[in-house]
């Protein structure tokens, strides 16, 4: 939390807003920067006409201290149309966890008269920050980022556009901001707790890159809170199967890792929902049974699978998640309690399947 420190003036007009509950206009700012609304007006849209870095200077100052945001309404009745728009970034449009993200925040926009526009970033910190700079470049009245890969960037830019930012999932770097999420540690404590206390098991293998130097790109830092939250119960002798975080590389993997062993592990957790069909497609290649010889948990995926394996996973709730974050780019009451993770009962794990 950034706590701003504020000395009032004789005149201070953000003290006399926050008692009248009025929120402060371009008229205020352009009083406490000692300029014109027309110089503000400026310095928010980027032109038409130049200012000077002292006075820009000054303006950002005065923003920042009567904490101005514009009126979305007011900037709507301008405009010729009924929709206002807010971009949403996400890492990749074909994992299926990604997948559900987007339809669902199109849907809780569009009930709020926005439209979403996307931009399919592929984990790539320039490519996240070129379509931040082009959404907030055509006017989006707010931005959701899913997994972002350059939070720190695309922060400071939301920043100095006055772009509302609500950040999903997970993030690579810090930000000062809460993420809209779950658990990932409590989700990987969640299924691993059901192979040890359910099924007795005590050698345990995680499939996924923890490390930079197995998953340059990839849903890294979610991998590594999943693994953390095994370990930390299943006991430090959880061995880890590297992967680079795809498909193809998690049956690479997993393929060798069983050719090399004398004995399997009792269980796989697989990291990502992306990798569990090919973890599951190796393990059968190499000739053994799912649930019965080797027990396999993960995360995510839909509780309506009808693929050849039910997977036993800890699921988000998506429809909690992207209402929760749509409401708060757009300043709706939302709740601040944490949103829990379900553990869904499939065949994988040996247990029979729930009806």
């Amino acid at each position: 939390m950034v706590i701003r420190t504020h000395r009032p003036s004789v005149t201070d007009t953000s003290e006399d807003n926050a008692v009248s509950g009025k929120r402060p206009t371009l008229a205020d700012v352009a009083t406490r920067a000692g300029t014109s609304t027309a110089v503000v007006s400026y310095v928010l849209n980027n032109g038409p006409r130049p200012v000077s870095e002292s006075l820009r200077a000054k303006v950002v100052n005065a923003l920042d201290e009567l904490n101005y945001r514009p009126d979305t309404r007011a900037r709507a009745l301008r405009r010729p149309r009924r929709w206002q728009q807010i971009g949403l970034l996400v890492p990749d449009l074909t994992l299926p966890l990604f997948g559900e993200f987007v339809g669902r925040i199109e849907i809780e926009a569009r009930a709020r008269d926005h439209l979403t526009m996307i931009g399919n970033t592929g984990y790539d910190p320039e490519r996240e920050l070129e379509f931040a700079t082009a959404f907030t470049e055509v006017g989006v009245d707010g931005l959701v980022v899913i997994g972002a890969a350059n939070a720190r960037e695309t922060a400071k830019l939301c920043s100095q556009e006055r772009v509302p930012v609500v950040w999903m999932h997970n993030v690579r770097g810090e930000v000062d901001a809460e993420i809209v999420g779950v658990d990932h540690e409590l989700a990987g404590a969640i299924v691993t707790g059901h192979l040890v206390d359910v099924h007795h098991c005590s050698d345990i293998a995680f499939i996924g890159g923890i490390t930079e130097d197995d998953a340059a790109h990839g849903d890294l830092e979610t991998v590594k809170q999943r693994f953390a939250g095994v370990r930390g119960r299943a006991g430090a002798d959880v061995t880890v199967v590297p992967t680079n975080l795809t498909a193809d590389g998690a049956y690479a993997a997993v393929s060798q890792f069983l050719s090399g062993v004398a004995h399997p592990p009792q269980a796989l957790v697989v990291g990502t929902f992306g990798q569990a069909s090919a973890t599951i497609r190796a393990v059968t290649d190499a000739g053994l049974a799912v649930g019965t010889e080797i027990r396999v948990v993960g995360f995510d995926g839909h509780p309506h699978d009808y693929g050849q394996f039910d997977v036993t996973a800890a699921q988000q709730p998506v429809e909690t998640i992207t209402a929760r974050a749509v409401a708060r780019l757009l300043d709706e009451p939302t709740s601040d309690d944490p949103i829990a993770v379900s553990l869904h009962i499939g065949v994988t794990c040996g247990c029979t399947p729930q009806a």
